[in-house]
């Protein structure tokens, strides 16, 4: 893939906001897609350990190649890594929707689909997040973040209930062709904007196989140095690998604790759904309106502690009182604007553009590792003991963590250490691999 030549525009907010719509419109389809398979396996099979399956599927892309995606993304031309993962989605749902068509639909085709879908967005992930502190001015960062829990919200509202009441109209592959037809907007928009690479991006130029695979292994070392001399960031990925460990998979049953522990159907379930996404909406907005606190690590660990009460709420719910469950779902939406936003701002802030695609993938490999480990044990134990168990242990953990952080200062001081953050990208390019060094020895 060529590189573009860079920074030749100026930031601004027009082809950011282009690129937005496009992948917000794209993203609408992904999710009734993704609502009505889910639906589809706990119709035919009412098994927890199938559910979590399908999110391991989705999960292990992420986990086992993102490191590796990173470097690739640092590499290439984001704007046709966006536009080659769009295409790979619209054209593994046209595969599967000629599946259902025809009535040769397996779950194990499902299963491969959903793998497919999320090698696309291994790749498609990095590269618009990583594009974006190219092209936003630095001062809406955190307001573009709570845009996006905004759009995530606004999506959950929208496509749970349409989902639901789709599915009651339309057979499946239905569906899957609106999907195929928000993929399509989303490729179209990516032709016309200009999406900057950073100045000093590496360009493709190995003669030889050998040639480009030192260069790779060379960049992938660069950004698990440049990771491993951030101490804050490290703790930050242990942060996140507990709670992928205790709370996601909570999630990826919400379809059966609807089901057997509530008695509802698809409608509550996409009831539940759009309150989760009305609070992420309410989070968006106020995020976007206030910027947080000062210090965007005291928002972050704010969130985390409501994010916790508020699983705590959903798992001890009685079945009568689906209501309370409700009203849980909303704040777990509203302090989730509250965790993600100021992070991925401070991330965006403080790691160079060059960067960025290998750090934000190393982040969601490591982090995202503990899901599979999760979903693993989590299949079996709520087939056993119930899915609300799970938002019990995932609740109690969450909140512990967002109170630990406060007494953590270099989690505290992330935003404050920038300076030194820049000196360590020079010293990265020296640095010992964590096999060569100890935790103690490492410094911002």
């Amino acid at each position: 893939m060529s590189q573009e030549n860079t920074n030749v525009q100026p930031k601004s907010m027009k082809p950011f906001l282009m690129l937005w719509s496009g992948q917000a419109i794209s993203l609408f389809g992904s999710q009734l897609v993704q609502f009505a398979l889910i639906w589809w396996l706990t119709q035919e099979t009412g098994s927890a350990t199938v559910l979590a399956m399908a999110s391991l599927v989705g999960l292990l892309p992420q986990v086992l190649l993102g490191p590796f995606v990173g470097v690739l993304v640092d590499r290439w031309n984001r704007r046709v890594v966006m536009l080659v993962a769009d295409s790979m989605v619209a054209l593994a749902t046209v595969a599967l929707g000629l599946l259902f068509w025809m009535g040769s639909i397996q779950i194990w085709h499902v299963f491969v689909i959903l793998f497919i879908r999320a090698l696309a967005g291994a790749f498609h992930w990095p590269a618009m997040q990583a594009s974006v502190v190219l092209m936003v001015p630095e001062e809406h960062l955190t307001r573009v973040q709570g845009l996006n829990q905004m759009m995530q919200g606004a999506l959950n509202i929208v496509s749970a209930p349409v989902g639901a009441l789709l599915l009651a109209v339309l057979p499946i592959q239905g569906i899957l062709a609106i999907d195929v037809i928000t993929a399509v907007i989303a490729i179209i928009i990516l032709f016309f904007i200009f999406v900057p690479q950073p100045e000093n991006q590496h360009i493709q130029s190995a003669q030889s196989l050998r040639e480009f695979n030192r260069e790779f292994q060379k960049d992938l070392k660069a950004g698990l140095r440049y990771v491993w001399s951030w101490p804050a960031l490290m703790m930050i990925m242990v942060m996140a690998m507990f709670i992928n460990l205790l709370l996601n998979p909570a999630f990826s049953l919400l379809p059966l604790l609807v089901t057997g522990h509530f008695g509802g159907g698809a409608l509550q379930l996409g009831f539940l759904e759009s309150m989760f996404g009305l609070g992420l909406v309410f989070g968006g907005i106020l995020l976007g309106l206030w910027g947080g606190f000062k210090r965007k690590a005291v928002t972050s660990m704010c969130g985390l502690i409501g994010m916790g009460l508020a699983a705590l709420v959903v798992g001890f719910t009685p079945p009568t009182m689906f209501y309370v469950a409700v009203l849980g779902a909303f704040v777990l939406g509203y302090m989730n604007s509250f965790v993600n936003g100021p992070l991925f701002a401070i991330l965006q802030t403080v790691v160079a553009p060059e960067m960025q695609g290998r750090v934000f993938t190393l982040i969601g490999s490591l982090s995202g590792l503990m899901s599979p480990i999760g979903l693993i044990i989590a299949g079996p134990v709520a087939d056993t003991l119930g899915v609300q168990s799970w938002f019990i242990i995932g609740g109690v953990a969450t909140m512990l963590m967002g109170i630990t952080g406060f007494f953590v200062p270099a989690i505290m001081n992330i935003e404050e250490d920038r300076e030194h953050v820049l000196a360590a990208e020079v010293e990265s390019q020296d640095a010992p691999l964590p096999s060569e060094t100890s935790v103690a020895d490492a410094t911002i």
